[in-house]
C-alpha cells in the first residue's frame, strides 16, 4: 500500500459557514482536493482544496471557492508501483508437479502394438 505525506494549508476566512454541518462528535465540513504530483505549481504545491459539492450542485455548475492547497511531501508511491509493477511482469507462478505414471508402466512390452 502507498503512502503519502501530504501538506494542507485552508484560509479559513473563505470557508461558506452553511456548509459546516453538526455531526456526532461535533462540527464537520467536508472539503475536496485534487492532487497533481506530475505538475506543480509555481510554490511547489501539488493541488488545491475546495469545499465539497453535492451531485446537484455539480450537476448545475456550482463551483465553491478555493481554500488553499496541498503539497505532497512524502511518497513511496513510486516504490508501490514498481513493486506492482514487477508483479505484472513477472507473475509468480506455482510449479506444477509432472505427472509421474503409474508403478509398471515402463514395464509393458508394447513391441506388438502395430502403430
Amino acid at each position: 500500500m502507498a503512502k503519502l505525506g501530504i501538506s494542507i494549508k485552508i484560509d479559513v476566512t473563505k470557508i461558506d459557514k452553511s456548509r459546516i454541518f453538526e455531526g456526532q462528535k461535533g462540527k464537520y465540513i467536508d472539503l475536496t482536493t485534487f492532487i497533481d504530483t506530475d505538475n506543480p505549481d509555481q510554490y511547489e504545491n501539488h493541488g488545491f482544496i475546495s469545499q465539497s459539492t453535492n451531485k446537484q450542485e455539480r450537476d448545475a455548475g456550482v463551483q465553491t471557492p478555493i481554500l488553499g492547497n496541498c503539497k505532497v511531501f512524502y511518497s513511496d508511491l513510486n516504490n508501490s508501483q514498481q513493486a506492482i509493477q514487477n508483479q505484472v511482469a513477472q507473475p509468480q507462478v506455482a510449479p506444477q508437479m509432472q505427472p509421474q505414471p503409474p508403478a509398471g508402466f515402463n514395464d509393458f512390452d508394447d513391441s506388438e502394438i502395430p502403430f
